[in-house]
């Protein structure tokens, strides 16, 4: 698993490739708070190079997604990858998190 890190718009956009599961979610968790950091800019996670997520890898999403909105910055997820975005569904994450369909939306959002 890698995290590319850009920036558009005034975000921080992540694209995180690979597989997020329990043996990397910490890894994951690392890597997106030192991209993060204290910025109260906008973040986008894009998903369409992710090819597996697990609960654990959920988890780290959704404690993002927390502390970001006690922060009031803006948080959301794009261009899930067909295989990832099942997970998604299932789990309800779209009742809970910003979900858009390509950056341009997620950029649109904000």
């Amino acid at each position: 698993m890698e995290i590319a890190t850009e920036h558009a718009n005034g975000a921080i956009i992540l694209i995180p490739s690979g597989r997020i599961d329990g043996q990397n979610a910490l890894d994951f968790q690392a890597s997106i708070n030192k991209s993060v950091g204290d910025a109260n800019q906008p973040v986008i996670l894009e998903l369409s190079q992710l090819s597996y997520i697990s609960s654990a890898g959920l988890r780290v999403i959704l404690l993002l997604a927390k502390t970001l909105s006690s922060k009031s910055v803006h948080f959301s997820i794009c261009s899930i990858a067909p295989g990832v975005k099942e997970v998604f569904e299932i789990s309800g994450f779209g009742n809970i998190i910003d979900i858009k369909d390509s950056r341009q939306d997620a950029l649109n959002a904000i």
